[in-house]
């Protein structure tokens, strides 16, 4: 009778001990997924590439993170390449280069941009060929706004041509970080 008193403890302690292990998995999957789903919305943002009006610099298809906290204690600079509320349709997010600041007046001559009426354009290295210039105009970037153009100038739907041709800072949702897909492209973004 005590052998089989024995076995019965040795079942129950067996069963609890399996009961606890599921919980710890069980705990440890909901605390993953608790801080993946904290960390998609609080730092950082996950975006795909659907089209050519940032190559070379970002390609067609592929994804990148975002750092949300990029423009915590700072504003974004010239040439920063960020992740923004579209001004025209805020439920679609792009992804382009801030050229014009808040404040400055823009102007696109000849597909070469000049802000504040310098004489120099600026540097468009970064672009993946010469702009044509259809999209010329002048712009005056409001106070807290800024103005963008995509790297492949000549199919980028960008501030040139939008209704709203300001995005306001706090549209932008993070500063274009991480390059995670090709695999064989990993890199930062630049």
């Amino acid at each position: 009778m005590e052998d089989h008193n024995v076995k019965g403890n040795e079942k129950q302690k067996s069963e609890t001990s399996a009961a606890k292990e599921l919980f710890e998995y069980i705990k440890l999957i909901v605390i993953v997924v608790i801080a993946m789903v904290a960390l998609q919305k609080f730092v950082l943002i996950n975006a795909r590439i659907p089209s050519a009006s940032m190559e070379n610099n970002v390609m067609t298809g592929d994804r990148i993170f975002g750092n949300r906290l990029a423009y915590i204690n700072s504003e974004p600079k010239r040439f920063d390449v960020v992740i923004f509320k579209f001004p025209d349709n805020e439920s679609k997010y792009f992804i382009k280069r801030v050229i014009g600041l808040p404040g400055e007046t823009v102007d696109v001559i000849d597909g070469k941009v000049y802000i504040n009426g310098s004489k120099a354009p600026l540097d468009d290295t970064f672009c993946k060929e010469p702009p044509n210039g259809k999209k010329d105009g002048h712009f005056e970037v409001p106070e807290g706004c800024y103005f963008m153009l995509g790297d492949n100038r000549n199919v980028s739907k960008d501030s040139r041509s939008w209704k709203n041709p300001y995005v306001a800072k706090e549209k932008i949702l993070g500063k274009a970080w991480f390059r995670y897909w090709p695999i064989t492209k990993i890199s930062l973004i630049e």
